[in-house]
């Protein structure tokens, strides 16, 4: 096979060539060993007493657990509207925690007024983009679900990608909307079989595979010519700062 003649670094002359990176196929491809399941968080949009997001979100907690992960549920009922209590609010403390902990999260939102509801948005509002140079959200895998009590609608889990996006999250291309949900589930709280629960197992399926391919190498994967561009021309004219004083 002919050697692949490598490019003439002259023909990028926008390009910051002590920034740019080659694919390190080593690093990205190293196995790890961890002593730990897979992490997942999961949050709902819902505080009713009957509340079919929180079950959906039982549900997928169960078959997460099936498939080896550890998880945790995120009770949203006293979590004060974002901005309006510190930081250290209990439940704004324990919420930012398990963000910490989690590997990987699912989101599951009702749709009301066509849209996510306010219960869900503030859970994402209080997780902070940066917490000094760390990203919580940023790397961790997510699923999107969400449940309707009218016909079929994509609304909610649409919104929540673009979210997920904004959080620099790895959302996965499986998602499950569950119309007509008081349909959907017994008096106890768990789901009927149908092909909506089958998708439910899809998507859980799917996102313990992209927890586990990712684990160890989200560091790697997230690393950006645009930032470390930057970080090296801030640390220039910090050290020519600190030169001319």
């Amino acid at each position: 096979m002919a050697e692949v003649e490598k490019p003439d670094a002259q023909a990028f002359p926008a390009l910051e060539e002590s920034c740019f990176h080659p694919l390190d196929e080593e690093q990205l491809l190293a196995r790890h060993e961890f002593s730990h399941p897979p992490r997942v968080l999961l949050l709902y949009g819902s505080v009713r007493e009957r509340s079919y997001s929180r079950f959906l979100t039982q549900e997928a907690a169960r078959l997460l657990e099936r498939f080896g992960a550890q998880t945790r549920i995120f009770d949203p009922s006293g979590l004060p509207l974002p901005d309006d209590a510190p930081v250290d609010h209990p439940k704004v403390a324990e919420l930012r925690d398990l963000v910490a902990w989690s590997e990987a999260q699912v989101w599951c939102s009702p749709e009301r007024h066509g849209a996510m509801t306010g219960i869900m948005k503030a859970q994402i509002d209080w997780i902070p983009l940066s917490l000094g140079s760390i990203r919580p959200s940023q790397g961790k895998v997510l699923a999107v679900m969400q449940v309707s009590g009218g016909s079929q609608s994509f609304n909610a889990v649409n919104q929540m990608r673009v979210l997920g996006r904004w959080m620099r999250m790895v959302t996965i291309p499986n998602q499950s909307s569950v119309p007509k949900a008081f349909l959907e589930f017994t008096e106890e709280g768990r789901m009927k079989p149908s092909p909506l629960y089958d998708r439910v197992v899809d998507v859980m399926e799917e996102l313990i595979k992209f927890t586990v391919l990712l684990r160890g190498r989200t560091d790697y994967l997230v690393d950006r010519y645009s930032e470390r561009k930057e970080s090296a021309e801030e640390l220039s004219r910090r050290v020519n700062q600190s030169a001319a004083t």
